[in-house]
């Protein structure tokens, strides 16, 4: 179980990668990140296309698109590691980056999402809601904005907080 004991910054966090090689996000200084809980068995599961065409368009002026898995809601991401990393690449030809499956709310919510819902950020705080709600942290690692599922990948409003925070 995970307890956020103080006031961290998103850059005091690491997490594994969907191989289980561990990733310190400190290494995310200077770059806008957004973050997504996702699931391959939602009906938001198609969004992983768009995630991947927002991370080929915005990845060279230094966006990075991290999906973070989880089984959260209506046991939509059962996988293993393995299977989720398979079906990503398989059904969506997805090359950004994939933390390994976590909690995102509730007891033993994982550091990042403690990080993304805390209720001292009154902009993004409370837990999240369904899978592939989307949180965008700036340069700095400030939160910057959070986005509902049914925000699309493509959404004109995503693509403009995208623009800023890369500015």
């Amino acid at each position: 179980m995970f307890t956020l004991l103080f006031a961290m910054s998103l850059f005091d966090i690491t997490m594994n990668s969907i191989d289980g090689k561990p990733v310190a996000l400190n290494t995310l200084k200077g770059k806008p990140v957004l973050f997504v809980n996702v699931a391959s068995q939602c009906g938001y599961t198609p969004q992983y296309a768009g995630l991947q065409r927002l991370y080929q368009k915005y990845k060279e002026k230094g966006l990075i698109v991290i999906g973070v898995p989880s089984n959260d809601f209506g046991s939509q991401e059962p996988g293993t590691n393995e299977e989720i990393k398979s079906f990503c690449s398989r059904n969506y030809s997805v090359t950004f980056p994939m933390m390994a499956k976590v909690k995102v709310r509730g007891a033993g919510k994982t550091p990042l999402y403690q990080f993304l819902t805390d209720p001292a950020k009154p902009k993004t705080a409370g837990e999240v809601q369904w899978n592939f709600e989307k949180f965008l942290t700036g340069k700095d690692g400030t939160v910057l904005q959070r986005f509902d599922s049914g925000v699309s990948p493509d959404s004109p409003e995503l693509a403009a907080a995208i623009e800023a925070a890369l500015r």
